[in-house]
């Protein structure tokens, strides 16, 4: 019962370090007019556009930065959490 618990305990020790060092980490994302950088976390850090671009364009690069920020994003967080030692055997 008290393995559990201390293992429980050391999960959420776990994830709050990996949300840490999410949180240093940047991927960033070009998309025609548009430059988006996003931290391991998946929030938004930045967005740049280019002020010649027609809104049609623009538009249509946000969704796709957006999504291609969110999968290298993923990306980046399964790979620290493998380097942090994944899930070990918990119950």
């Amino acid at each position: 019962m008290f393995n559990k618990l201390k293992n429980v305990k050391d999960l959420y020790s776990q994830s709050k370090q990996l949300k840490k060092t999410l949180a240093d980490e940047n991927v960033t994302v070009e998309k025609n007019n548009i430059t988006l950088v996003m931290d391991g976390n998946m929030e938004i850090i930045s967005i740049k556009f280019d002020k010649q671009a027609d809104i049609n364009t623009l538009e249509t690069s946000t969704k796709e930065a957006v999504n291609e920020a969110i999968k290298k994003a993923q990306q980046l967080m399964a790979k620290k959490f493998q380097e942090m030692g994944g899930m070990p055997n918990m119950f």
